[in-house]
């Protein structure tokens, strides 16, 4: 029955096969869990074999299923490069942010600028957490991503910066550190921290160390929040610090939350990355206009603040 073998199905198994989450998965597609389960019973059911193990606690690939997923990826994201191409005749390029603090101040001005010189679109999509941000730009789903670094991929270039931004400690308005001028990272070894599920290992790292300079380890909550919405209510609640940069108040603001400056971390930054050998050739434009607009004097630029 393969040959009655749907785009959906196959979309949504790619998904999942990312995911190994159902409800992650039915969250990223817009559907309900109910509706991920069914297609993908029924794409077991043409292909005549068990794509995935499930139980009530975990989702696991079947050597099946590994297989599959392994020739079936890059035929699918092949078809729906011709499939977009055909339907939609006016050149477009695809724009991924890995949450909106990396996009910098500046990305809606170099939209906006692309966009005029080049008379296309650019679609923008937010990637979440939990989710592999460098998988869904090496399938094609996105042309270029804005993401933190450092990231540590050959196959990727990384492109213009778009922020710089010092280190902050979010807490909650009660906690100890709250009332300081600034902390060092060797006292938030005192406090529990949180990993952020489907942040690349580099970045992460970055954002929350392994360990201080002077080689404390910093103490990691058991089970780490999906969202960034259900990190800011363990920060506002108490439960953990959270090393991050000023702009994530501006996007993530939780009145019950402060930021404390922190002396000895360095800076983070993010840039426009997209991958060596890129699928769309209007990415080399792209990198060009965005290093123009990010030229430009400060007072030009800020009159474009990001979306």
């Amino acid at each position: 029955m393969w040959e009655t073998i749907e785009l959906r199905e196959l979309r949504v198994f790619l998904a999942l096969a990312e995911e190994l989450h159902f409800a992650r998965t039915a969250d990223r597609l817009g559907l309900t869990q109910s509706r991920v389960s069914q297609t993908l019973r029924d794409l077991e059911r043409k292909l005549g074999g068990q794509l995935l193990y499930r139980t009530s606690r975990s989702v696991s690939l079947t050597p099946f299923g590994e297989r599959f997923r392994a020739e079936a990826g890059d035929a699918y994201s092949s078809l729906t490069q011709v499939l977009r191409d055909g339907a939609n005749p006016v050149r477009s390029l695809q724009l991924g942010t890995f949450e909106p603090c990396s996009a910098g101040p500046h990305l809606t001005a170099i939209v906006d600028a692309f966009e005029g010189e080049h008379r296309c679109e650019v679609h923008v999509h937010e990637i979440v957490h939990g989710s592999d941000p460098l998988a869904r730009l090496r399938r094609g789903e996105v042309d270029v991503l804005a993401i933190r670094l450092p990231l540590d991929a050959p196959d990727i270039v990384i492109g213009p910066t778009l922020s710089v931004e010092p280190r902050v400690l979010a807490v909650a308005a009660n906690h100890p550190l709250a009332e300081r001028d600034d902390v060092s990272i060797e006292a938030v070894a005192d406090y529990l921290v949180s990993e952020c599920a489907g942040v690349p290992k580099t970045i992460m790292d970055a954002f929350v160390p392994m360990t201080t300079p002077n080689g404390r380890q910093l103490q990691r909550i058991d089970r780490s929040p999906v969202k960034p919405y259900e990190l800011v209510a363990l920060v506002a609640r108490g439960k953990i610090v959270h090393p991050t940069v000023p702009s994530f108040a501006t996007y993530y603001g939780e009145p019950g939350v402060v930021y404390v400056p922190i002396t000895d971390l360095p800076s983070l930054q993010s840039a426009l990355v997209w991958m060596r050998q890129p699928s769309n050739p209007l990415v080399v434009s792209f990198e060009q206009v965005a290093r123009s607009v990010l030229a430009r004097p400060p007072t030009a630029a800020a009159r474009h603040p990001a979306r």
